[in-house]
């Protein structure tokens, strides 16, 4: 009955989303950029700042979370102009707004593949990165954690900018004036949070769960205003 076709129907939403996510993820790490690109563009961020700050290590360790997270912030947008264009261009995007996959689900899956791609290896390498900036172990944890929240809010806001520049052809300049904007605040409580684990006076827990519920709102955000993009330009 219903039921049956529900979960029929289900299935098939959920291959389709998992074939994107496959696809989308052979295509960056496969394409030359991705993690590589990401992970190095971090290390520049990380190694060439404290060459402008000197070698004051106090300093460091005080700034080095906004260090840390202006990097991977930055280092999140790469690729993210390419993400639409391509298959604007080839002309996929045509076929899969005609999928049986909502548009919303398919830039989803589409940022899901770039943050496993670009931003996850942030993360991974951002433990390795603090150490030089003398930041001790409860920094260091608290980086690692803020980023493993932060940036996926970072990749699905730069969805949105992502779809103005493949749907209109504009450039990366586009997706930096609208995104970084837009990831201010989530950088403002990570950074916050972060602090606060090694300094206080304010817990932890309190910044870190407003970073959380930014999150939230642009895993749902992003998808959504991304597919208006799509289907305005595309109208």
């Amino acid at each position: 009955g219903r039921g049956r076709r529900a979960q029929a129907g289900e299935k098939v939403m959920m291959g389709a989303f998992l074939a994107i996510l496959r696809r989308d993820l052979a295509l960056s790490l496969g394409s030359g950029g991705g993690a590589g690109l990401g992970v190095v563009f971090f290390l520049s961020v990380v190694t060439v700042v404290p060459f402008a700050v000197g070698p004051d290590l106090q300093l460091l360790a005080r700034i080095g979370p906004a260090i840390l997270w202006i990097g991977a912030l930055l280092a999140s947008l790469i690729g993210l102009e390419r993400l639409f264009a391509a298959d604007v261009e080839d002309g996929s995007l045509d076929a899969l707004t005609l999928a049986a996959l909502p548009l919303e689900l398919v830039a989803a899956a589409k940022g899901l593949a770039h943050w496993i791609s670009t931003g996850l290896p942030l993360v991974v390498a951002a433990p390795v990165l603090a150490l030089m900036l003398n930041l001790d172990p409860p920094a260091i944890g608290a980086v690692v954690l803020t980023l493993l929240v932060g940036t996926p809010a970072v990749t699905f806001l730069g969805l949105i900018g992502a779809a103005f520049a493949g749907a209109f052809r504009r450039g990366g300049l586009l997706i930096a004036v609208l995104v970084i904007p837009l990831a201010i605040p989530v950088l403002i409580f990570a950074v916050s949070a972060t602090t606060s684990a090694v300094t206080g006076p304010v817990p932890f827990g309190t910044p870190f769960r407003v970073l959380m519920g930014l999150a939230l709102f642009a895993l749902v955000l992003g998808p959504v205003a991304a597919a208006a993009a799509l289907r305005a330009a595309r109208g």
